[in-house]
């Protein structure tokens, strides 16, 4: 009973982190548009691009995971879980965009100095984003931990370069305030500088994914670990791993005594299936069963 909650666990989890994503971006885009109209800062802008961006981003989540959600048909075998790194590729590509746009028109400012007005207004909208970001990282740190969602955690990756961009907006518009004016542009630069950071940090992640990358190595040893620990296992080879989206994919072959019957060399694969799938669940794992020799005991090989 508790195997067939979990799907649906995961599924209801994802889109919580995705609605809750939007919303916040979608507040926060009101908040700073107005906060910036008012006071004229160029950081307060790069914040409202930066929430722009994540709104756009979070809207490719949001599909993306329900499509990433939809169950294998005949033409998607495998499932549609390389969603969600597409997803992630389109995130980079909006996240660096915006870094660029913010350092011309910081640079431009810094030529043309520009006095902000009403500070008080973008410091108590500053606030308010720093504490709706920090809900929001709450909850998408408990989606991830339950998921392992890459888009989710992608999202939940500019969302706190987010945070400590507020932050440093915030001690931006405290210094104008002693008229320090070019404090403004010079950390919008910073930030536009981080930003394009977590974009290619973020591009690079769903990248390995789409190419199908091992999954790391502790793992991989884990697996291998877990199939020699069968009495009846001589040894290993040929084990591959590959994710996506939410779901991890593991392929290996046993080597076993030649004159164990088709039946038994089954039953010892479906034990070592299931023992893998305890510190991997909703894997996806396939294993193929080699008679070996007492030559092979003890054998182990990627």
């Amino acid at each position: 009973m508790k195997e067939s909650r979990q799907p649906l666990d995961r599924a209801g989890l994802l889109k919580l982190a995705s609605v809750a994503s939007v919303v916040t971006a979608s507040f926060l885009i009101v908040a700073k548009l107005a906060a910036w109209y008012v006071t004229g800062s160029v950081s307060l802008l790069a914040s409202l691009v930066d929430s722009v961006m994540d709104s756009i981003a979070s809207l490719i989540n949001l599909f993306a995971i329900r499509y990433s959600l939809q169950p294998p048909d005949e033409e998607h075998r495998f499932g549609h879980g390389k969603a969600e790194p597409l997803a992630g590729l389109a995130q980079a590509a909006f996240i660096a965009g915006s870094a660029v746009f913010l350092i011309f028109h910081a640079v431009d400012r810094l030529r043309f100095a520009h006095e902000i007005e009403q500070v008080g207004i973008g410091i108590a909208v500053m606030i308010l984003a720093i504490v709706l970001t920090l809900i929001l990282l709450a909850i998408q740190r408990y989606v991830i931990r339950k998921t392992n969602s890459t888009a989710i955690r992608a999202d939940s990756l500019h969302y706190v370069t987010d945070l400590l961009t507020n932050m440093s907006i915030l001690l931006a518009l405290y210094l104008s305030t002693l008229g320090w004016t070019w404090a403004d542009p010079v950390f919008a630069i910073a930030v536009a500088i981080y930003i394009f950071y977590s974009a290619f940090h973020i591009g690079h992640e769903a990248f390995q994914q789409l190419m199908d990358r091992e999954l790391p190595e502790e793992i991989l040893e884990k697996i291998q670990a877990t199939a020699m620990s069968h009495a009846e296992v001589t040894g290993t080879h040929e084990t591959r791993t590959r994710q996506a989206g939410h779901t991890r994919f593991v392929q290996l072959h046993l080597e076993l005594d030649e004159n164990l019957s088709l039946k038994r060399a089954h039953e010892i694969a479906d034990e070592v299936e299931a023992e893998i799938m305890m510190f991997l669940p909703g894997a996806e794992v396939i294993i193929h069963q080699d008679p070996s020799d007492d030559s092979d005991k003890g054998k182990v090989s990627g």
